[in-house]
């Protein structure tokens, strides 16, 4: 579908940064906080933009939306519920609005004055209230990876892997934004298997390089979304950092799975990108085989080419930059997950988060987490600074950025940060 916000050729009046990970072809939605108020917001180079003081000044009623209310709210989900239709409608007013060729809101200065805010000046809050998270395991060369670390190299991948996207249901209540620091959990680890298990502060944090998609509608239990329609329910897109301790997961992981593991802490970029930004930049999938069931049956390009790059950086010094890999390497595309998560039954709602599990691609440069970067501790890493990284330090800031850019455009998503704290006594 052609959105005319996407025109390459669109110049804004507001400020935009050479390299900038938000032109005005990207108009991405975020919670903001200053003073007071916190309201939705969308954003412009290094300006952000108050919705709800549009809302105010009548910018939005050429829309004919029934409810406002969405625009003055502290999370986005009543704003994602409004669905596709008006969603569109709103970032194709907002880049109107924001274009140089319309004065409605250039040239209104007390609009202006209130409205646009330096993103220096303000808190990013969690873009919405996350009911339910699902985390997937999506991409066929971490699968893979994994299984020749811990299982027959022959026989790497388990027998269900081609045939549905393997996911689980997560803890919601540990996502955090961008920023905000984790302490390094404390579990059960059994080093050795001889040996009975200890109990302490984990040895081996990792990140997991993802990405993740947040709903807009809602459904019913009982009912499933036709993998047709799923990107419908679709709002837009995060960088996910899906933080691991390799060895309490060891321990716990038979026979349910993941749990201290994944629970203690991921990390979500502020600013949702939606599927329309990231319209130009679709690409196919890798073939899958064997042919999937017809309910997973899709057609036409259902990947994005989003670069994505993982930077770590130790305490008092500079980013290294560890991994470079890509989304369009994933083996089940969002419309599948989401077809896959419903086919049971299982309802939706506003806000929930879908992660794509780890994304590494072909090349050990492209591994989306330290567990392959250095091959279950047996290849270290070098940094810029000289110091050995086989997982995570205390007090190392781990970095995921990642954008699209087809030489004339670029969207991206501002970067994802979060550093590890010690454990906590």
């Amino acid at each position: 579908m052609i959105y005319k916000a996407n025109d390459p050729l669109l110049q804004s009046w507001i400020n935009v940064p050479v390299g900038s990970d938000f032109p005005v072809q990207n108009i991405p939605f975020g919670i903001i906080a200053f003073g007071d108020s916190v309201v939705p917001a969308t954003r412009v180079g290094d300006t952000v933009v108050d919705l709800s003081v549009l809302a105010d000044f009548g910018f939005f009623d050429e829309l004919g939306l029934d409810d406002l209310s969405p625009f003055y709210e502290p999370v986005l989900n009543s704003f994602a519920a409004l669905g596709k239709q008006a969603r569109v409608a709103v970032r194709e007013r907002l880049s109107g609005l924001f274009s140089m060729s319309c004065g409605d809101l250039q040239h209104n200065a007390e609009a202006r004055e209130l409205a646009l805010k330096p993103v220096s000046v303000i808190e990013n809050r969690m873009p919405v209230a996350i009911g339910d998270y699902t985390d997937f395991y999506s991409s066929i060369e971490h699968a893979t990876n994994v299984g020749m670390m811990f299982r027959d190299p022959a026989n790497a991948l388990f027998p269900n892997w081609r045939h549905l996207p393997v996911g689980y249901h997560g803890r919601s209540s540990s996502i955090v934004i961008s920023g905000a620091n984790i302490h390094r959990p404390k579990g059960q680890t059994r080093p050795d298997d001889s040996q009975p298990p200890q109990f302490g502060p984990s040895k081996q944090v990792d990140f997991e390089l993802e990405v993740g998609f947040i709903t807009s509608g809602s459904t019913r239990l009982g009912e499933s979304i036709p993998v047709a329609e799923a990107e419908e329910h679709i709002f837009g897109l995060v960088l996910f950092n899906d933080l691991s301790a390799r060895d309490l997961q060891r321990w716990e992981y038979v026979p349910l799975g993941p749990f201290l593991s994944k629970s203690f802490g991921s990390v979500i970029s502020p600013w949702i990108v939606t599927l329309e930004a990231l319209e130009p930049f679709r690409v196919d999938g890798p073939v899958q085989e064997p042919e999937v069931f017809p309910y997973l049956k899709t057609t036409g390009p259902m990947n994005f080419d989003i670069q994505l790059e993982v930077y770590i950086q130790p305490e008092n010094s500079s980013p290294s930059a560890v991994c470079r890999s890509n989304f369009k390497y994933m083996y089940w595309n969002m419309a599948q997950q989401l077809a896959h998560q419903t086919i049971n039954g299982c309802n939706i709602n506003p806000g929930d988060l879908y992660a794509s599990g780890t994304i590494s691609g072909p090349t050990p440069d492209s591994y989306g987490s330290m567990l392959e970067l250095a091959w279950k501790g047996t290849k270290p890493l070098s940094l810029a600074e000289g110091s050995l990284r086989s997982f995570i330090h205390d007090n190392d800031c781990m970095i995921i950025k990642g954008f699209a850019d087809n030489g004339m455009v670029r969207i991206g998503f501002g970067d994802n940060l979060t550093t590890i704290l010690p454990a906590t006594p």
